[in-house]
């Protein structure tokens, strides 16, 4: 079966979008950009093979469709940028296969400029046509917000911004078969742009109430309370609220390199959220010191090691560093996590407690870092000797709350 629609990385912008795509009636072909984990149960991967799915088998596949989507990933690089080399690896295997009049879309996220100023060359070059003239080129910012049942793609609005005012409108037709509401934007950096400013919003938001965590925490201000009264506003509030750090996919994006200034407001987000796995360690061992135990040699069991509740995803995940310090300490850690079979730490496997009630019971601390939906917080939080909740989700008065 030919394919209407390649999507290029099956990670955690690609897949969805391919999932929508199936759904929405067109055959799509997926080409994996690297070791993308996959996140499908067998009855999702059969729906969506039934639907028009395949795997490309080969390169050359990608020059058979009318629309091809780069969904690569672009992880923090080593000098805290993105890294855009599955990016680039994407466009010049597209590249060598590009036929006229296809429409390309890049939704990987990435700073306002790159679209034109690498993707582009990358694709005319190896492929002698011309952008604008001979084919399409676009960005549109993924919007995925994993586990989220109340938003789809097809009533999520997607942005759209082209290379010229026709490419635009390739875009926008292509992804009017997905979503209710298609809106324009002025050209490829508004578009890549609104990825920034949505990726920094969240940053930002989670740091302010990150570092109000820290300080109702010193005043004896319960911050539940007062987030739960504040979100009742309805007008000029969102509510968010603190953890043990800031994971999944979305790196904050600072813009010093283009625009010749550093956004400060994302530069002092990253150091608050940063901070607060040490935080939490901190917490954890004055908690064990006040009911006379030392953090060496105490027992400390981890709930939920995933960035994300009741999905497996664990990239950038903060019990990974909380994990880290508590070692440091000298503490016995163990952890469950109903989505996480294993886990490792600094190359260790770390103990999963596979009776959670005898092993929360058994812990001289137990420590909520993700909120699993199958966790039943007031059954544990009776069990436990010491439990200091992270999310903010056993009932008041049963746990240490952040």
């Amino acid at each position: 079966m030919p394919a209407d629609l390649a999507v290029i990385g099956l990670g955690p912008y690609g897949l969805p979008l391919a999932q929508a795509a199936v759904a929405a009636g067109i055959a799509t072909l997926g080409y994996r950009t690297g070791p993308e984990a996959a996140s499908l149960s067998p009855a999702e991967l059969r729906r969506m093979l039934s639907g028009g799915f395949r795997h490309a088998t080969s390169p050359a596949e990608l020059g058979r469709v009318r629309t091809a989507v780069i969904c690569a990933p672009t992880p923090a690089g080593a000098d805290g940028g993105l890294d855009l080399s599955q990016v680039e690896a994407a466009a010049r295997t597209l590249a060598a296969r590009l036929r006229p009049h296809t429409t390309v879309i890049l939704e990987s996220p990435v700073l306002p400029g790159t679209t034109e100023n690498i993707l582009r060359p990358l694709l005319e070059e190896g492929s002698g046509l011309r952008a604008g003239r001979d084919f399409h080129l676009a960005y549109s910012p993924s919007r995925v917000d994993p586990g989220n049942r109340a938003f789809t793609p097809a009533n999520t609005p997607k942005v759209i911004g082209g290379f010229t005012p026709a490419c635009t409108e390739s875009a926008a037709a292509f992804y009017g078969r997905l979503t209710d509401k298609v809106v324009r934007a002025r050209g490829l950096r508004e578009a890549e742009t609104v990825q920034v400013l949505e990726t920094n919003f969240r940053h930002v938001n989670i740091a302010l109430v990150n570092e109000m965590a820290v300080l109702c925490h010193d005043m004896g201000v319960d911050l539940w309370d007062v987030i739960r009264c504040a979100e009742t506003k309805p007008f000029g509030f969102h509510a968010f609220r603190p953890g043990p750090g800031v994971g999944g996919h979305a790196v904050p994006q600072d813009l010093t390199a283009h625009a010749g200034r550093t956004l400060r407001m994302v530069e002092l987000a990253q150091q608050v959220n940063s901070q607060m796995p040490r935080y939490v360690v901190q917490r954890a061992a004055t908690l064990l010191n006040e009911h006379g135990k030392s953090a060496r040699g105490a027992r400390v069991l981890l709930l939920g090691v995933t960035y994300k509740p009741d999905l497996a995803d664990q990239q950038s995940t903060p019990a990974q560093e909380v994990a880290i310090r508590l070692l440091e300490l000298g503490a016995c850690i163990s952890y469950h996590d109903p989505y996480v079979p294993s886990w490792s730490v600094l190359e260790r496997p770390v103990p999963r407690a596979d009776a959670l009630y005898e092993a929360v019971a058994e812990a001289d601390l137990t420590i909520l870092l993700q909120q699993h939906r199958t966790y039943d917080l007031q059954g544990l939080s009776v069990k436990a000797q010491l439990l200091l909740d992270t999310r903010g989700a056993a009932p008041t008065g049963a746990a240490h709350r952040l």
